[in-house]
């Protein structure tokens, strides 16, 4: 069984295999083939690959028999158009925006695994590729946001008087919301939080941080699907911006983080409310690829409004791609491990399990997965 791990091109700084996993996988049989250059972006030469067992090469030969090809981001159709027939893709493939990537994939006879799709069930946690890079974005947003922001995150006594901490207000308490929650505070700052989900009080509280919840109108009880919020009543969106007016006027940092799969990101603050804070506060908005939490948002940019500076984030994980890739490559590593057949020498991905078919997006030069059929 041969694996084979992409460079990524653009601005992905990322890579699908780090040493650790490349061992992994020699202990289980199989052959490692990384592309010349795949780790410049995570300070992972070429010969920390070699001494970890794996070769190094160009494309066209790492892709030559490669049973399983390993990627960040979905590679360009054309850029593999020299892998065999039946080879498993694996990586963040982007079904719903690159779909006619996917399609390509299909015909190329590759068998195309989405694992941002990964199903939030107990069994997959630590092949979950969202939780592992929200939790790093969740941190950065709270760094770039302090990097912007003109005063000092903790109290502080001096001779000269008292600092006083910031005040951070936390929209949408997922993976990224949590650790940026934790991350304010290990910096000093007064930090309050929200969500629509009730459940996620009790977490808000645990960390420190202040719940700010609406009272009276009912939201979403428990996890919403699959972990993920889901839309609100009309009522509740009503009652929610009013909280927020009276509560987000006096923050000095706003992580945004709320995101409905499959749909626009939830307008969460408007031009109005951003008039009421106050001039040098930072926002920064987790879901600007997504359309933006923020009204005047824009994805990969920093604007200011009212005095307030909007950082646009995007990929905010590859920023530090050398923790980014280390998370990354295990959560593949550990799917790839716990679909290997011993006796077989390689993965085997049974129809029937509920991972595999959450996440396999074509086969036999078909799309196979329910969430795409409609597209087709």
């Amino acid at each position: 069984m041969k694996i084979a791990v992409l460079k990524e091109v653009g601005a992905e700084t990322r890579v699908a295999a780090i040493p650790e996993t490349v061992k992994k996988f020699a202990g289980l049989g199989a052959t490692v083939a990384v592309e010349r250059g795949a780790g410049v972006g995570a300070s992972i030469a070429d010969g920390d690959f070699e001494a970890a067992g794996a070769t190094v090469g160009a494309r066209a030969e790492v892709l030559k028999d490669a049973d399983i090809i390993l990627t960040v981001i979905g590679p360009e159709p054309d850029s593999v158009a020299g892998a065999k027939k039946g080879a498993l893709l694996v990586g963040a493939l982007d079904p719903a925006g690159r779909g006619d990537d996917v399609a390509a994939y299909a015909k190329a006879g590759l068998e195309a695994l989405a694992m941002e799709w990964m199903p939030r069930i107990t069994r997959a946690q630590s092949m979950d590729i969202l939780s592992s890079q929200s939790n790093l974005a969740g941190y950065k947003a709270v760094v770039d946001a302090g990097s912007l922001f003109g005063r000092a995150f903790p109290m502080m006594m001096t001779a000269a008087g008292t600092v006083h901490p910031a005040k951070a207000f936390v929209m949408g308490v997922g993976v990224a919301g949590l650790q940026a929650i934790a991350t304010a505070r290990r910096l000093g700052a007064q930090v309050s939080a929200t969500d629509v989900r009730s459940a996620t009080k009790e977490q808000i509280s645990s960390l420190g941080a202040k719940p700010i919840f609406v009272e009276g109108v009912a939201g979403i009880e428990g996890e919403g699907a699959g972990g993920y919020a889901s839309e609100t009543s009309a009522e509740y969106q009503a009652a929610q911006a009013e909280l927020v007016s009276g509560h987000i006027a006096k923050q000095d940092i706003v992580i945004t983080t709320a995101l409905i799969p499959g749909r626009a990101a939830p307008r969460l603050i408007s031009d109005a409310q951003l008039a009421t804070m106050r001039p040098g506060s930072v926002i920064v908005d987790l879901a600007a690829e997504a359309g933006g939490n923020v009204e005047g948002c824009v994805a990969g940019e920093t604007v200011e409004r009212h005095g307030v500076k909007i950082i646009g984030a995007v990929q905010l994980a590859r920023t530090l791609a050398a923790d980014a890739s280390a998370l990354f490559s295990r959560n593949l590593a550990n799917f790839l491990t716990a679909f290997w057949d011993k006796e077989k020498g390689g993965v085997v991905l049974p129809d029937e399990d509920e991972i595999v078919a959450a996440i396999r997006l074509t086969r036999g030069g078909q799309l196979v997965n329910e969430r795409l059929k409609p597209a087709q």
